[in-house]
């Protein structure tokens, strides 16, 4: 009995479906299809692309299965016997077909992929800003090695410049994304990974991880914000003057797990440790042996033991902040 009424059950669950994706979707705000920069925009154009393909490859299958379903339905042909043999014209054709899609995708992907690899074109003949992003358990670190300017889960841009970011991690690998503007890359300890991006309008950008590193990951979150050229030249200078230097205790602290407050330093952290060379990539790991951070795959605690043991970490790292948050508490009224 079920399984006469299955394929009607199967169809009746898939148009429900669709119709709440449909109603849930309606009120939301697309910023992936609605890009404020040219990689983002480069990276539309390929999402589209892939989505019109899968229309059109989706609307010739499905007209196809209705009109075999409809000529050779059982009702209308009695006790049609087919004689079934294979047919090598038809499999030439039905494997040539998706040979055919797939090279037609990759042509423009491929395109894409190189020229994601350089400057946007139109700005192309501006000098880029370089902006180290190290993602750490759970906090952003930006570090202007130019500027000799460091900030912490948010980072300032000129609007209409091209910014290339080396990204990588201290700890888990991460993955840098800010969806209005493109994405994402990953980070890892001892790699650096490079990404272009420009925001063509002042405002603020959510920017994020998008690669589950524990359960602080969903407070791993960033402000990208885009202002004039004078504004990021001015907050570049009052950075340099104002703002408290950064040391190796300091910095060792931020790497400790666990969220931080917005900051700025008129230094780096690339004078201590960079993580994106081979050679700092158990820096961190070596910091928190240091402040006692236990971790379980070296002592064998289990989830409950090891959440506990982070928590009280988390607790001491808060406490050992403080000194940095008093330091820097100007800086907080720059962050913006």
């Amino acid at each position: 009995m079920f399984n006469k009424f299955k394929p009607f059950l199967i169809i009746l669950i898939s148009l429900i479906s669709l119709f709440v994706i449909v109603i849930l979707g309606a009120g939301t705000d697309m910023i992936i299809l609605n890009p404020k920069g040219p990689v983002g925009e480069i990276q539309k154009d390929l999402i589209m692309l892939s989505i019109y393909y899968m229309l059109a490859i989706m609307i010739v299958v499905l007209s196809f299965f209705t009109f075999i379903v409809i000529k050779y339905r059982k009702g209308k042909n009695g006790d049609y016997q087919p004689n079934m043999h294979g047919s090598n014209k038809l499999e030439i054709i039905w494997t040539l077909i998706p040979v055919a899609i797939v090279i037609a995708l990759s042509i423009p992907n491929t395109q894409a992929l190189y020229e994601l690899k350089e400057a946007p074109k139109a700005t192309a003949h501006k000098e880029p800003i370089v902006i180290h992003a190290t993602a750490v358990d759970w906090k952003w670190v930006f570090s202007y090695p130019e500027e000799n300017v460091e900030t912490v889960n948010y980072v300032n841009v000129p609007t209409g410049h091209p910014v290339l970011f080396k990204i990588s991690a201290a700890d888990s690998m991460a993955s840098f994304w800010v969806p209005e503007l493109g994405g994402q890359i990953y980070g890892m300890p001892g790699m650096m990974n490079e990404m272009y991006l420009q925001a063509d309008h002042d405002g603020v950008y959510d920017g994020r991880n998008s690669n589950f590193t524990g359960k602080g990951m969903a407070q791993q979150k960033f402000d990208f914000v885009a202002m004039s050229e004078d504004e990021y030249k001015e907050w570049v200078k009052d950075s340099q003057e104002n703002e408290p230097k950064l040391t190796k205790e300091m910095y060792d602290k931020l790497l400790l797990p666990g969220s931080s407050d917005k900051m700025t330093f008129s230094s780096t952290h690339l004078e201590y440790v960079d993580h994106g060379k081979m050679g700092s990539a158990n820096y961190a790991m070596e910091v928190r042996e240091k402040y006692g951070v236990k971790e379980p795959s070296k002592h064998g605690e289990s989830d409950e033991e090891m959440d506990h043991d982070m928590d009280h970490d988390m607790d001491h790292s808060d406490m050992d902040h403080s000194d940095m948050d008093m330091d820097s508490s100007d800086s907080h009224e720059h962050a913006h």
